[in-house]
């Protein structure tokens, strides 16, 4: 890097901050800081939704993925991701609007009191916060990685720059700052990703062009859609865990559906973004598979090709624009889940534990959720300098295998739990499915794993807690129903049902608003 590119750097910082400041504005209350007041236009929620999905991961873990195996980085991630958005734009998005806009509350989790009972909220809560603090750390680490790469500060340097302004802004402003951010990161990464795309074009009339590129040696097998450990049961089982995660399972694109007006355009929010997972990804994607013929990967899972190959192939000014796109996705993606985070602890947790929090204003409130964002980027920080050590092993392992694996048993009982075939199931099924998958994960990684030569493979690795919890769910909800009139309605409302047609008294904890004491 050299002036030009730091200048561009510094600029993004710059102008992210700024965009906090503004947003800031626009917070008067915690429904707002949250929940963007539910005014957010289906446009921006859409594109929302899609940055928040993103990391430097997919810049380093994927693009090692993509140096070693080819198209299957996108096969078996982005489009099971494009495809899961799809089906969820009908099946959820629309019905976790709901949730703000006929039950009124701002934590996707927030409903689930009523639904189940607190126990079950309270387990769903801490394992998802627990998770996402492990998840974040991952992001962390993978955007310092980069950072190293190209000016050779230290890991930890690059993860408390990255952090710091990160915080500044979404604690400002809200889930406003975090749109508005993610809504100039997709700008500056669209332009990184083309100026990328297009170098890597003018350079393959040495190596075939673009069609015959995929008869050279080092492309060998790069075709193949399937291969390796990301295999069909790989790919299904992705499917499945991207359905419910990228609907809602990690909490941060449920705030998107919510911030919307109505479910309607939810439902618009939801499409466009899986239009833009089915299709931008190509374009990133398309150079990391091209990378083996351009340079050689100094790390062993080639996680550091792409930052070579950006330092081989740009200009100076340009490069720094393609940095600033690495930081745009990751800083949109943990903005993004620490807003969601403070929401569950401020709502859902904090209540629970201070009798002094069930009656927070809502200027206390306020306060609150901007001081639980910073403790979380604080914690998920000191997780990321930890990201590469025998217990977390490398970046990509934390993000699939401990991310994929247990955010199946956490997001079941909170995503069946709003249709209506699943009414039956209560909070015997909620919690023994949520511990029995988490169980599961802990056997099949580890002493199971250990007792299997090679270990246990990656697509069962991720798929059996879903499954145990998948199953548990609905057999324990068939042979023990508990359903009751109180959450059928509950049902019946996140339905569309009207209160009249639901053939049930409205009870006071789920009719009208959240009262005004709560946080």
């Amino acid at each position: 890097m050299n002036s030009l590119d730091w200048a561009v750097l510094i600029g993004y910082f710059g102008v992210m901050v700024a965009i906090g400041l503004w947003s800031h504005k626009r917070v008067d209350n915690v429904s707002d800081f949250f929940t963007a007041g539910g005014k957010m236009p289906w446009w921006l929620s859409g594109i929302s939704h899609h940055m928040s999905g993103y990391s430097a991961v997919m810049f380093t873990g994927y693009a090692g993925i993509a140096y070693t195996y080819g198209v299957t980085s996108f096969v078996t991630w982005s489009f099971p991701i494009a495809l899961g958005i799809a089906i969820g734009a009908r099946l959820f998005a629309p019905r976790i609007n709901r949730l703000r806009s006929r039950l009124h509350v701002a934590s996707p989790l927030e409903y689930l009191k009523t639904r189940y009972n607190l126990k079950t909220q309270q387990a769903l809560a801490w394992s998802g916060m627990l998770l996402k603090i492990v998840d974040v750390g991952a992001k962390w680490a993978a955007i310092a990685t980069l950072l190293s790469v190209f000016t050779g500060i230290s890991l930890n340097q690059g993860i408390l720059i990255t952090g710091v302004i990160t915080g500044i802004y979404c604690t400002i402003g809200g889930l406003w700052a975090d749109a508005l951010t993610e809504l100039g990161q997709f700008v500056i990464q669209l332009l990184a990703g083309i100026a990328m795309f297009v170098a890597v074009i003018a350079r393959l009339g040495d190596y075939g062009g673009f069609f015959g590129v995929w008869d050279r040696p080092e492309l060998q097998g790069h075709a193949q859609p399937l291969v390796g450990p990301y295999g069909t049961v790989f790919l299904l089982a992705f499917l499945f865990i991207k359905l419910f995660e990228y609907n809602g399972g990690m909490l941060n694109q449920a705030q998107r559906y919510m911030a919307t007006r109505d479910a309607h355009e939810a439902t618009r929010s939801a499409r466009l973004s899986a239009v833009l997972w089915l299709v931008w990804p190509l374009v990133l994607f398309f150079p990391m598979w091209m990378s083996p013929l351009l340079v050689d990967a100094q790390k062993p899972d080639g996680s550091d090709s792409y930052a070579l190959m950006t330092e081989q192939l740009l200009p100076h000014g340009l490069l720094g624009l393609v940095i600033v796109g690495f930081f745009s996705h990751t800083m949109a993606m943990c903005s993004s889940d620490a807003n969601a985070i403070a929401a569950v602890f401020t709502r859902d947790v904090a209540p629970v534990l201070s009798a002094r929090a069930r009656g927070w204003s809502e200027r206390s409130g306020l306060l609150a959720a901007r001081l639980t964002t910073v403790i979380f980027l604080a914690l998920s920080m000191a997780v990321a300098t930890q990201v590469n050590s025998p217990t977390f092993k490398d970046i990509i392992t934390v993000v699939i295998k401990w991310v994929a694996g247990l955010m199946g048993p956490i997001a079941i009982p909170m995503m069946l739990g709003l249709l209506r075939p699943f009414r039956r199931s209560g909070p015997t099924a909620a919690l023994t499915s949520w511990a029995a998958g988490l169980l599961a994960f802990w056997l099949v990684n580890y002493p199971i794993s250990w007792e299997v030569e090679g270990g246990v493979p990656l697509q069962f690795q991720v798929s059996i807690p879903l499954a145990v919890s998948l199953v548990l769910y609905v057999l324990i909800g068939f042979l023990k129903p508990e359903d009751t009139a109180e959450r059928d309605l509950v049902i019946a409302r996140v339905n569309g049902v009207d209160d009249s047609s639901a053939g049930v008294s409205v009870p006071a904890q789920v009719d009208g608003s959240v009262p005004q004491s709560r946080p």
